[in-house]
């Protein structure tokens, strides 16, 4: 661990983590509009999906990305397809309001807002990446595995308190309150800020 700087590792996930991103949309709003074991269940399903891309990115997975770029663009269409269909969802949530019928209004169930999480964040390009460049500049070659799981499991600590914190706030009774008395405007930007990720991930020019 001598050679490895976990307080700046620690910083840039922080950094990462924090940033806008559709993780952080998904918990926000599937906490306001479904309440907070929802919300915690899809944070927990995020969390999961960062801890794979960390594990992957420590043993190696920058490289192979690197020297197949067919398998980051596969990713990157899968990704931005699924936040189109997320841009899509909320757009008609803004655009229906109450007309939607009970079936689409019923709270997420657990299960679902987890499985959604993870299939979020396993196709978010922004992790794949930012775990690649975290391992590829932060830790040394040859490093020894102990170290790397250090690191892995700090930063997955960190990455779980600071998603579920998302989840806990968000489904706070102010916050909902603030959904409930202005739903259609929520899910409106939910789906103008899902499209312009979608929109971005798509138009991205990867070197």
């Amino acid at each position: 661990m001598a050679d490895i700087n976990l307080p700046v590792i620690l910083f840039a996930a922080f950094l990462a983590a924090g940033s806008p991103g559709p993780a952080t949309l998904a918990i926000a709003g599937t906490s306001m509009a479904s309440g907070r074991r929802s919300g915690l269940a899809l944070a927990s399903g995020v969390t999961t999906g960062s801890f794979i891309w960390s594990v992957a990115a420590a043993f190696g997975l920058g490289a192979v990305m690197a020297a197949n770029v067919w398998v980051f663009e596969i990713i990157r269409y899968v990704g931005a397809g699924y936040l189109a269909w997320l841009a899509f969802k909320s757009a008609r949530s803004a655009w229906m309001g109450s007309k939607l019928i009970a079936r689409d209004m019923a709270p997420s169930t657990p299960r679902r807002a987890y499985a959604k999480g993870l299939a979020l964040h396993l196709t978010n390009p922004k992790a794949v990446l930012f775990f690649g460049a975290l391992y590829a500049i932060g830790i040394p070659p040859g490093t020894e595995p102990s170290a790397l799981v250090t690191v892995i499991l700090a930063v997955g600590v960190q990455s779980t308190i600071m998603f579920h914190l998302y989840a806990l706030i968000f489904s706070s009774k102010p916050m909902a309150a603030a959904y409930a008395g202005a739903k259609r405007w929520f899910e409106g930007f939910f789906a103008l800020s899902f499209g312009a990720i979608a929109f971005k991930v798509l138009t991205a020019k990867v070197d």
